[in-house]
């Protein structure tokens, strides 16, 4: 097999995600016609082609699995809240997350920052890869049939950030930073360091860090998906190798990891069966690793809508209309329609000036292209069976330059038996806030990958006031599993941002689900660490850490749990830390 040698992050290539059965990378170059491929796991690869090769992009030229989705940000008294600072009172409880590593999937972070340094001045972070750099790649080597070249950013090591710490101007020696702040923050609520000066402490404040500074998607893919200009949006298969990455960091160094995930997305079946997923819920197998998922903050912004055909017969006169509100300047967005299989939905549209397009045969493999004859809109409509581990019944429909105004999509079916779908609008940045669905419903609204099975998924509530938050996503999933699992404070919490004056770091507030998460990533740490004294690995699985903390959390009496938006209740590591004791 030859060495890649593309500069495969430009925009000049196109990503792929591609699933295999234990291949080796010489088979999958002659399957996939090329040498540019980063293994993931024993069931993923990501794989790259020239662009001009891989265009057009549409789901019967490519398969709906092989396109990278596109993911957005999740945006001391909350400590209290969540039994941490108890546990730091207790000394036969006492722990801080002393030998485990923290993986943080973000937009970096500021490695200068005093919170994320020992008290000597070196960093706590034992690597950092910085997507965005220039450099052309690193290879990072495992004890797997495989080698694991990363082809694009650029890995900084420990002794790299200690030495560019030392230095005038750290940035001469390591150029990384957080522009956005998102990921600095989380790091500081999850794994922050204790300040008495500016009263603040992260969760786990002496565990060490892993992070990965995610590269913006590719302009491609925001066409294709007609992402927004100024929204803040990543690339699943880049997100399925940070991964990969912070678990060989974490057996480099042979430490537990716990991997915070900040982001999501409502593409997908919302039942836990995409790349992204597939990949978190592969972790099961591997000892002390864990992962801690946003649930997302789309309950209250009219994005889902849940459908129901009572008639069973199906037929052209029998339908369900969905009323869609399109906001003026709307560029386009994509609404995706998911079913259980075997069971096939077919759509029609009545456009706001009132122009009807009839019932869209069913054609899979194929995409049609709806045209209007007075308006400027297209609607590209394509029908699929999704594979991977749940098959599922996809309807894809992408609205381009679509009027503002009442849109009118007509759902027939064609094969029923439970007769209930879903329909999903963008997550929020991805679509005009008032872009929305005039009859919504605010359940099964947890983004993609908190609907995993394996990850620890957390809503959010108002530590000040125990409310929930008003966005805060609901469960459970489209398969009807128990999500989220708890909740943790994400309303107005405190913790560090970023400055363009260097030397400054400035404390501000923000809010939303991945801010939540980083209490409970946090938690999780301090009961690995305290559970591996010293790199001792003691029989703890990530089940059980997760049975520990829904055990230990806090529930309201006059609520039933498990429910929607609380899931088993909020976090309370101190009481959690007792059930795992007993």
């Amino acid at each position: 097999m030859s060495i890649c040698t593309a500069n495969v992050a430009s925009q000049d290539y196109a990503d792929f995600i591609y699933r295999h059965s234990s291949a080796t990378l010489e088979e999958l170059s002659r399957i996939l016609k090329t040498d540019c491929i980063s293994y993931v796991n024993e069931s993923y690869v990501v794989y790259y082609l020239p662009l001009d090769e891989a265009l057009p992009l549409s789901i019967p030229n490519h398969s709906y699995e092989s396109l990278p989705t596109l993911f957005g940000l999740m945006d001391t008294t909350s400590m209290e809240s969540s039994g941490i600072l108890s546990t730091f009172r207790q000394p036969s409880l006492g722990s801080s997350g002393e030998g485990v590593i923290m993986g943080l999937i973000d937009t970096g972070i500021d490695y200068q920052n005093p919170l994320f340094r020992k008290a000597d001045g070196t960093t706590r972070i034992l690597g950092l890869w910085d997507q965005t750099a220039e450099d052309g790649g690193f290879e990072l080597t495992g004890n797997r049939p495989f080698s694991f070249p990363f082809y694009y950013g650029k890995e900084y090591t420990y002794e790299d950030i200690n030495k560019a710490l030392a230095l005038p101007d750290p940035f001469t020696l390591v150029p990384s930073s957080d522009t956005n702040g998102h990921g600095t923050f989380l790091a500081g609520i999850a794994a922050g360091g204790t300040s008495i000066s500016i009263d603040f402490t992260g969760a786990a404040p002496e565990c060490s860090l892993g992070v990965v500074k995610l590269k913006p998607a590719k302009q491609y893919l925001r066409d294709y998906y007609m992402i927004p200009e100024d929204a803040d949006a990543y690339q699943s298969n880049d997100i399925m190798l940070a991964i990969t990455y912070l678990t060989l960091l974490a057996r480099r160094h042979r430490m537990p990891l716990v991997i915070c995930l900040g982001l999501g997305t409502n593409q997908g079946g919302h039942n836990g069966a995409s790349p992204v997923s597939e990949v978190l819920n592969s972790l099961r197998s591997y000892q002390a690793v864990a992962a801690v998922c946003a649930a997302g903050n789309e309950a209250g912004l009219r994005h889902h809508y849940l459908g129901r055909i009572s008639n069973p017969a199906g037929g052209s006169s029998d339908f369900d209309e969905i009323e869609l509100r399109v906001a003026d300047q709307e560029k386009g967005f994509v609404i995706e329609l998911w079913a259980n299989a075997p069971e096939i939905y077919t759509v029609g549209f009545v456009s706001p000036t009132g122009e009807t397009i009839q019932r869209i045969p069913l054609t899979l493999n194929s995409e049609i292209t709806v045209r209007f004859s007075i308006e400027p809109t297209t609607i590209a409509v394509a029908y699929a069976t999704t594979l991977g581990s749940q098959s599922s019944y996809l309807a894809s429909l992408r609205f381009v330059n679509p009027i503002p105004g009442i849109w009118r999509i007509r759902v027939y079916p064609t094969i029923i038996f439970s007769g209930i779908y879903h329909m999903w609008l963008p997550v929020s940045g991805f679509v005009s806030p008032d872009t929305y669905f005039l009859q919504s419903d605010p359940y099964t609204t947890i983004v993609a990958p908190g609907n995993t099975d394996f990850p620890i998924t957390v809503s959010t509530y108002n530590h000040l006031d125990g409310s929930l938050y008003i966005h805060s996503s609901r469960g459970y999933t489209r398969d009807g599993r128990i999500k989220p699992d708890l909740a943790a404070p994400g309303v107005e919490v405190y913790g560090p941002g970023i400055s363009p004056i260097p030397g400054e770091y400035p404390m501000v507030r923000k809010t939303g689900s991945s801010v939540a998460a980083a209490h409970v990533a946090g938690a999780v740490a301090n009961i690995y660490s305290k559970q591996f004294p010293s790199g001792t690995y003691l029989s703890i699985s990530s089940d059980l850490v997760k049975a520990s903390l829904t055990r230990g959390a806090e529930r309201n009496p006059n609520y039933t749990y498990p429910n929607r938006e609380w899931g088993y209740g909020t976090l309370d590591l101190y009481h959690s830390f007792l059930s795992l004791r007993d």
